[in-house]
């Protein structure tokens, strides 16, 4: 029983305001956790309703914050040691290269573990699983984060199994670690904690008084080729720029051996050491990147896609296309494709 019903008074979830954060994410959640008992109410039946949650934005010294863009968001709670709010945020933050995250958010993490250690349920979106991540509670576990951070996230914490797909994973003794992917899912993320803590109910009106649509098919739909940032090894990147216009010759890998000038076996242990794929994967995620930018922006029929992206067998490139995206050809071409054109058509 959530402390609402037993008591009638809202439960307070924490918003934590980072540096290198967003504004939006912060403000939306606190309007989305603040939306059950309050709008539903007010849209169906023209009444007043009282909030079921009590979202508050806290930062560690309570002082106000300049965001990454400009916005400044005002804390109403400080971190302190005897802060115990039902469950705490952590949203999206810029991930610099140049940034320790253990360093920069060395505060925040010290806090949080505690937190956690005392009962308390952690809840993250986007890239604010990096910063649960430094926690070290995450080690053995599933976890999500955006797909643009799920590589940086596994070479930085190899014990995580992180599950690049996901929109949402819960997880931990008591699933008091939850994380959503990337983008707006911190939405996702909003209708977990609402039927979480005040019933499915609640969080079924609040997505049809918002107009949220649950993200059914996961992260790979969205996603494009991420995983050869940060590459300092030389041979393999010129064989990337190389297998960049050439991925839909027959062979493929068998070629990228022979640009490389390495031996079989030493050029694929390089190759994965510096991408995180394998070959033929790195070759399939180029097809099927090639095939999406295709699908959305032609109409050319599904057999003549698989064809210029090296398939001969229109069926075998939908298997793979659906297994690797979530959605077949056709339907991710309904669903990018309105939105591409969108900006071809007069207003």
């Amino acid at each position: 029983m959530t402390r609402s019903k037993a008591t009638g008074e809202p439960i307070e979830i924490a918003i934590l305001a980072l540096r290198q954060a967003t504004a939006s994410p912060i403000y939306g959640m606190q309007e989305l956790l603040g939306a059950p008992g309050r709008d539903w109410p007010a849209v169906i039946e023209g009444r007043a309703g009282r909030s079921l949650i009590d979202a508050r934005i806290a930062s560690v010294d309570g002082q106000p914050i300049e965001m990454l863009h400009g916005a400044w968001v005002q804390p109403t709670r400080k971190l302190r040691p005897d802060y115990r709010p039902e469950a705490v945020c952590l949203l999206e933050i810029a991930v610099s290269p140049d940034v320790d995250p253990e360093r920069e958010f060395a505060d925040e993490i010290a806090w949080l573990s505690r937190y956690h250690q005392s009962g308390g349920v952690i809840a993250t979106a986007c890239t604010g699983a990096l910063v649960l991540a430094e926690t070290g509670l995450l080690e053995g576990l599933e976890a999500t984060t955006h797909w643009g951070f799920c590589d940086y996230l596994a070479r930085r914490h190899p014990a995580v199994q992180v599950q690049a797909n996901r929109i949402l994973v819960a997880t931990g003794e008591g699933q008091r670690l939850i994380m959503a992917g990337g983008g707006t899912s911190w939405m996702d993320l909003g209708l977990y904690l609402i039927a979480r803590f005040c019933g499915g109910e609640e969080a079924v009106r609040t997505a049809k008084v918002h107009l949220i649509d649950w993200h059914q098919v996961g992260q790979q739909a969205f996603a494009s080729l991420a995983g050869s940032r940060q590459n300092d090894d030389a041979v393999i990147a010129g064989v990337q720029s190389w297998i960049a216009h050439h991925y839909d010759q027959p062979s493929p890998v068998a070629r990228m051996v022979e640009q490389s000038g390495l031996g079989e076996r030493t050029f694929k242990r390089r190759f994965r050491k510096a991408t995180g794929m394998s070959p033929i994967e790195y070759v399939l995620t180029l097809r099927l990147e090639e095939a999406k930018q295709m699908l959305e922006a032609t109409d050319q029929t599904v057999e003549a896609i698989a064809e210029a992206v090296g398939y001969e067998d229109a069926a075998f490139f939908s298997r793979k296309f659906t297994a690797r995206v979530g959605l077949t050809p056709i339907r991710y071409r309904r669903k990018f494709q309105g939105i591409r054109r969108l900006a071809e058509r007069p207003a």
